[in-house]
């Protein structure tokens, strides 16, 4: 899942806990193709996705997928004025197909990324769009770095740089509050979704370093590369006492000088 982390010998990824595999495999990217049911759907209607994911050199479908963070697929699913943000699971069937029963919450269009592990391949991330009818709000970001509070907890946010540089490292420390009671969520300490205003680049990340705590705040730091100067909409999620907590901030990112 993470090619920066290496290992001299077999173990776990220090980043999402998967096991270590030798070499580095050629990332070969696998077509998603995604269908909705009803194909006439409005906002707020009840609606089934559809994934079927291909084989790229037979063309056939893939029918044997390994769990990553503890379910066969992620699916992050986000508005164009990126107010709206969904992290799903949608089911394996019986006939390989990955499916989900949600609805929209407004017009425009969605973009969605989907996180699997082909037995036979490599970990992919396939960034996919779905329109609902209608004429869809447009983004309106502003630098927001204020602390959050959840579900269960206080969740605040310091970057280094203080201001990110696209193409440069930028380290994204989380200072959760309390920390007693926090708990992996889905296998790892945090799951970070950024995406950029125009939803070109979406970039899933997991934990690289947790410090701190009993009883002080819980540090968790996430390295980020943005590729492009743009403002980035950050969803971070961790998990305390058994509830789930999304925080939203917005970074602005700069050009390299």
């Amino acid at each position: 899942m993470d090619p920066d982390v290496r290992s001299n010998g077999p173990g776990k990824c220090s980043k999402c806990g998967m096991d270590l595999v030798p070499g580095i495999p050629n990332l070969i990217e696998y077509p998603v193709q995604l269908t909705v049911s009803p194909r006439a759907f409005r906002p707020h209607q009840p609606i089934e996705l559809q994934l079927e994911i291909l084989d790229p050199a037979k063309g056939t479908r893939v029918r044997k997928f390994k769990v990553v963070h503890e379910k066969l697929l992620h699916l992050f699913v986000i508005s164009s004025d990126l107010e709206y943000f969904a992290h799903e699971h949608p089911v394996l069937g019986p006939d390989s197909l990955f499916r989900l029963q949600t609805k929209l919450p407004k017009p425009g269009p969605y973009r969605l990324l989907a996180d699997f592990y082909p037995a036979d391949g490599t970990p992919q991330l396939i960034p996919l769009s779905l329109f609902a009818p209608g004429a869809g709000p447009s983004p309106h970001l502003v630098r927001d770095l204020a602390p959050k509070h959840t579900a269960n907890m206080e969740v605040s946010l310091t970057t280094d740089p203080p201001q990110p540089l696209a193409g440069k490292k930028t380290l994204l420390f989380f200072h959760l509050q309390p920390a007693e009671g926090v708990e992996p969520y889905l296998g790892v300490w945090g799951h970070l979704l950024a995406a950029s205003d125009d939803l070109v680049d979406l970039i899933h990340e997991h934990p690289f370093l947790t410090t701190g705590g009993s009883p002080g705040p819980l540090q968790i730091q996430f390295n980020v590369f943005f590729p492009r100067p743009a403002t980035y909409r950050i969803w971070v999620q961790f998990q305390r006492k058994g509830q789930v907590n999304t925080a939203v901030f917005t970074v602005p990112v700069s050009a390299l000088q």
